[in-house]
């Protein structure tokens, strides 16, 4: 089945010593492109997470963030480094001696210094392995948000091919009507000039009328194109640029249908099948 372009995960692992948390978001594109967002700590993994990205979905523009939060010192409290602290405050004091009247220290100011909190050492390695596990978790669950919406996609699609298949078929009946009305018409128009006509010479007139006006194989390739899309939703991969190239196969029937029209029928026809198509190339558009 098709999957949408569209969706979104959120994933989070608290640790004993940190928490990781995972944010992909997806929209339609033409081609895969890839943001990531990654603070200092995960930039060594951008090459592997890529990878699995490229591993798992073909089109789309994804948006991935990851926030790392490590945890302070045993049961919530800061932990001080007291030799960076005494080192910083004997700072403070000799340049208090030498610039008269600083500005008062600002403690919060001392803590966001380099070393003076301490938080718990993290195995560079681990926390790599987890972050990469957790989002090949968190792909996942976008990939069966983007599934259920492609399902969507998919019914609405289907609906729209059972609507042309009945205007196709309803032409198909009515086109030995159509014809016999338009030769009445040219023999009335005849009649009421009161003129004499080659007899050979009319048929032809109306065999090139019932030529202008043939349809049969527009109507056919329509079938073949409504069978087509079908067979196309049942496949796995790279369905959408598939099926755009069939909204135009259609779209260019319907115009030649439109373009043959003789009766009022056949125009009210090709213009309910542009609808249709129009609505479907809208939904194409988000499929992978």
């Amino acid at each position: 089945m098709p999957r949408s372009m569209t969706g979104f995960a959120r994933l989070e692992s608290k640790q004993t010593d940190h928490t990781l948390t995972w944010e992909v978001r997806s929209v339609n594109h033409r081609y895969l492109e890839i943001h990531l967002r990654l603070g200092d700590d995960f930039r060594e993994i951008e090459p592997q997470l890529r990878e699995i990205i490229r591993s798992k979905l073909q089109r789309g523009k994804l948006e991935v963030t990851i926030n790392f939060q490590p945890e302070q010192a045993a049961e919530g409290k800061i932990g001080l480094n007291s030799d960076r602290l005494a080192q910083l405050a004997d700072a403070f004091t000799r340049i208090d001696a030498q610039v008269p009247n600083c500005a008062a220290v600002n403690p919060l100011e001392v803590l966001r210094w380099p070393g003076v909190q301490i938080t718990q050492e993290l195995d560079r390695d681990t926390l790599h392995e987890q972050a990469l596990a957790l989002f090949s978790r968190a792909l996942d669950q976008l990939i069966e948000h983007r599934t259920r919406e492609g399902n969507e996609l998919a019914n609405f699609i289907e609906q729209r091919l059972t609507s042309i298949g009945e205007q196709v078929a309803l032409l198909r009946e009515r086109m030995p009507e159509i014809l016999q009305a338009q030769r009445n018409k040219l023999n009335g128009k005849i009649a009421a000039l009161q003129v004499e006509l080659d007899p050979e010479r009319l048929e032809q007139e109306v065999v090139l009328m019932a030529q202008k006006a043939d349809v049969d194989e527009e109507l056919d390739r329509l079938d073949t194109h409504i069978a087509e899309v079908r067979r196309t939703l049942k496949q796995k991969n790279s369905l959408g640029r598939r099926l755009d190239f069939l909204m135009q196969e259609l779209n260019r029937e319907a115009n030649t249908l439109s373009s043959k029209s003789v009766v009022s029928e056949t125009t009210q026809a090709a213009v309910e099948l542009k609808v249709l198509i129009e609505q479907m190339r809208e939904q194409v558009q988000n499929i992978e």
